[in-house]
């Protein structure tokens, strides 16, 4: 097993579950800094926890706290991050050496939180949608991934963010080497909405074949991750054609603004709740409930004997 890195702060029952080689699933910490208000930002974080807890699994929830990088958080800290008025950063990987150096507090986006989660030598991670590719802004594409062509996890997702460009995000992650999963459908989710019209490289039915594909690649020596993407549950789910044209009209508010560059993500998503009367946060939770449970059952299956 891989070594903790100097300067992780890793909590103690994460810890004594890596040392047993029990499972445990990391989760992020953006989405409570950025991505849900206050009070639903602690509801949906506490909701994931117990989501892997009821699975057999262990939480471990990552950020950036005084400088010091988190791998599992107490409640207190949560309620921290969670805070309403609290001015906390969102972490990337390029951010985590001037946010620890400065010994700042943030919440870790999916690149981060797979980097420090690697470093803890956790295998599995849940999140929501990915970063990806912009619409009409082919050149901004996420750190996101760059991290999934590089570290070897099992990252648990609904695809990408629907609000960006589906198509040629999935063109750059075939570039990058990473294999796309579909998690009981065999095509790539659109996180509101269970089907984008896009094909994943697999099809799969459960668990077991999740970590026949990781270890096999393990075995061939590649570095990039598995990303295995479920979709939305059925009765939270958008139709298709309500969040294409929410998102249409999100994304031309955007430009008419000049909104861009870290502020357009959050500006988009918080543009769909409003558009769409509350239904998108609705599926943005279910769907990570949902991912926290799918990801608890993929490392109970890696780590049984």
């Amino acid at each position: 097993m891989k070594a903790p890195a100097d300067g992780l702060q890793v909590k103690s029952e994460v810890s004594a579950a890596l040392d047993a080689q029990q499972p445990v699933v990391a989760l992020e910490s953006a989405l409570i800094t950025h991505g849900f208000g206050a009070p639903d930002n602690l509801s949906i974080a506490r909701r994931m926890e117990a989501a892997v807890r009821e699975e057999g699994a262990v939480p471990a929830t990552i950020a950036v706290l005084d400088g010091q990088p988190h791998i599992g958080l107490s409640d207190s800290q949560l309620i921290r991050l969670a805070s309403p008025g609290a001015t906390f950063r969102k972490v990337s990987i390029r951010d985590l050496p001037v946010v620890i150096a400065g010994r700042g507090s943030g919440g870790t986006t999916v690149a981060a939180t797979m980097h420090l989660a690697h470093q803890a030598g956790i295998q599995v991670f849940a999140t929501g949608g990915i970063g990806g590719v912009h619409r009409d802004h082919p050149e901004d594409v996420s750190t996101d991934l760059t991290a999934l062509g590089l570290i070897p996890m099992i990252v648990v997702c609904s695809g990408a963010k629907a609000i960006l460009d589906l198509p040629r995000t999935l063109e750059v992650l075939e570039t990058r080497g990473v294999t796309v999963v579909g998690y009981d459908t065999d095509g790539f989710p659109a996180f509101y909405s269970q089907r984008s019209g896009l094909s994943s490289d697999v099809a799969v039915d459960g668990p077991e074949e999740v970590v026949l594909l990781a270890r096999t690649r393990t075995n061939l020596g590649l570095s990039c991750a598995i990303l295995v993407c479920v979709p939305v549950p059925e009765h939270a789910a958008l139709p298709a054609a309500e969040a294409d044209a929410a998102i249409a009209h999100a994304v031309a508010e955007a430009e008419r603004a000049g909104v861009g560059g870290k502020d357009l993500t959050p500006y988009l998503l918080r543009r769909m709740v409003e558009l769409t009367e509350g239904k998108a946060q609705r599926a943005n939770e279910a769907l990570l409930v949902n991912n926290a449970r799918v990801a608890a059952r993929i490392a109970r299956t890696f780590t049984a004997p």
